[in-house]
């Protein structure tokens, strides 16, 4: 198996995670630290963030759940549908500049939803912050740490992978509490003032001297040439069977772990838990999405990227069966570490094998790609899993059927040799 250096067009002695002439050179980890954090700043837009709303919104606005969740389904759906074209911003103006904007942005559409007054504007709420939270800006902190790294690539983005699930989690806890303190209107407020001061003074201090856009210029008029002239684009990406693997593998994963997660009280109590200890579960599948991204990123850099898409989808395989067969006790807290490993696994294989694969030059036009099939499979998987109950009359012969779905990721991840044409030494702006 190939050296992982080698296989990033480096030299075992060469240094190629620490760009030559710039500031940026000497802080990485400081970067990625910084990433880390704008990362966690999704939270209020997450599904895990929004989740605290639910009730207020049910209960002050006069709509049932179903009208709630149409709503969610709906901005979702459209707020990925956009994400292709802010990576292709941030591939032309650069993280930096697309961060601060997406901040500012984010924030507006955080204090729109505090004045929310129905099913419409609801919709349109949900389509700001799915699009601009968990989409726009994890998609330019995830850009940020893979166009920094490039021999560690693999642990980095484990790292980042990891701090920021761990971030995220933590971020209902805090809204819950500002929402009994102030109420829920004010609460969209407080979290709309916390995002922008942090996210955009992270990206106008913290990712100074960061390679600009393939077409911005630098103050003094010379245009900047950056990364490798070897890359892919996005459209040339989109025409290899490598793309569609990690669509397929990042679909899946996304798809039938919000599924599980969005379900996981009525699943679990139809296995006989409590609300309580299934509504705990949430904390090992933060541990084992935590030790996951570790040890996958680990093994891309030491040990080789082929196999890694499909360990993933075994990952998941196995929890579907284990949820399937779900149990008080052990078996369930079994359950709940593997869903968490196979999120924790899958991020980071995907981060680390987009660059590896097409290069840096284009890669928030192809991350926001996929990024849009994530984020729209995560729209739909819920109410896939929803009919499929009610179609059985229970959860568990619903999620035996809907394995075939990662079961075909398997395969298709296992046929063929997925890779990349050779690419060329990275180019720094001067």
């Amino acid at each position: 198996m190939a050296d992982p250096a080698e296989a990033d067009g480096t030299s075992p002695g060469s240094d190629a995670s620490e760009p030559k002439g710039s500031e940026f050179a000497d802080r990485g980890w400081v970067v990625l630290l910084l990433a880390t954090i704008a990362a966690t700043m999704t939270g209020p837009g997450q599904t895990i963030g929004v989740s605290v709303f639910i009730d207020s919104f049910v209960d002050d606005l006069s709509l049932s759940r179903s009208e709630v969740s149409a709503a969610y389904l709906v901005g979702t759906l459209a707020g990925a549908a956009l994400l292709p074209r802010v990576g292709k911003l941030i591939d032309q103006r650069g993280v930096r500049s697309a961060q601060i904007v997406i901040g500012l942005l984010f924030g507006a559409a955080l204090v729109n939803m505090s004045f929310v007054n129905g099913l419409v504007w609801l919709t349109v709420g949900f389509l700001g912050i799915r699009f601009l939270g968990q989409g726009s800006l994890s998609l330019v902190s995830t850009v940020t740490v893979s166009i920094r790294f490039v021999r560690n690539r693999g642990t980095a983005i484990g790292l980042f992978a990891t701090g920021s699930t761990g971030g995220i989690a933590l971020v209902p806890v805090a809204l819950a509490l500002v929402i009994n303190a102030v109420g829920w209107r004010s609460a969209w407020v407080v979290a709309a003032v916390v995002v922008v001061a942090v996210v955009v003074p992270i990206a106008w201090f913290g990712l100074r001297g960061l390679p600009v856009g393939t077409r911005s210029r630098h103050a003094n008029g010379v245009e900047a040439v950056r990364f490798d002239d070897g890359s892919f684009d996005r459209r040339e990406a989109l025409r290899t069977r490598s793309f569609w693997m990690l669509a397929a593998v990042t679909g899946a994963a996304g798809m039938l772990s919000t599924a599980l997660v969005f379900h996981q009280i009525d699943l679990l109590g139809e296995a006989g838990m409590s609300k309580t200890a299934a509504a705990a579960l949430f904390i090992p599948q933060v541990i084992g999405s935590t030790i996951a991204g570790l040890v996958f990123g680990y093994l891309a850099d030491r040990v080789g990227t082929r196999y890694l898409p499909a360990l993933g989808m075994a990952l998941l395989v196995v929890a579907m069966l284990l949820a399937s067969v779900a149990a008080p006790g052990g078996l369930a807290f079994v359950y709940a570490v593997v869903l968490g490993a196979m999120g924790g696994g899958v991020r980071t294989t995907a981060a680390t094998l987009l660059p590896h694969w097409f290069g840096t030059a284009h890669l928030g036009s192809i991350q926001g790609s996929l990024t849009f099939f994530n984020v729209g499979s995560t729209a739909i998987g819920p109410v896939v899993l929803a009919v499929a109950q009610g179609w059985f009359g229970s959860y568990s012969p619903a999620v035996l059927v809907l394995t075939v779905i990662p079961l075909g990721a398997l395969l298709f991840s296992l046929v063929g040799d997925p890779g990349r044409r050779p690419l060329g030494p990275e180019l720094q702006p001067a």
